[in-house]
């Protein structure tokens, strides 16, 4: 029997499929159209998501390993329970 890798997209989750076993990689991580960036406050913990153009987007950075995260749309991220940057 051969190893094989399958890639399979559905929503905006990615599977990747090998000799049986997976693991489920967000869309934000492969998709280079997932520009908006999740980021929650140190000092409050409120979740706030800030898209291109707006005042702190450049220096926004994303720390996955804190719960921050990458959305593919301001919807998406509204669903997700964060709130848009006022700035």
């Amino acid at each position: 029997m051969s190893k094989f890798t399958l890639l399979v997209i559905a929503s905006s989750t990615a599977a990747f499929l090998a000799g049986g076993g997976h693991s489920i990689v967000p869309r934000a991580v492969y998709d280079p159209g997932c520009t908006i960036k999740g980021n929650i406050s140190i000092n409050s913990g409120r979740r706030i998501f800030h898209v291109p153009g707006q005042e702190d987007y450049s220096a926004t950075i994303i720390r996955t390993e804190y719960g921050e995260r990458w959305f593919c749309s301001e919807q998406e991220a509204r669903e997700a329970g964060w709130r848009k940057a006022s700035r």
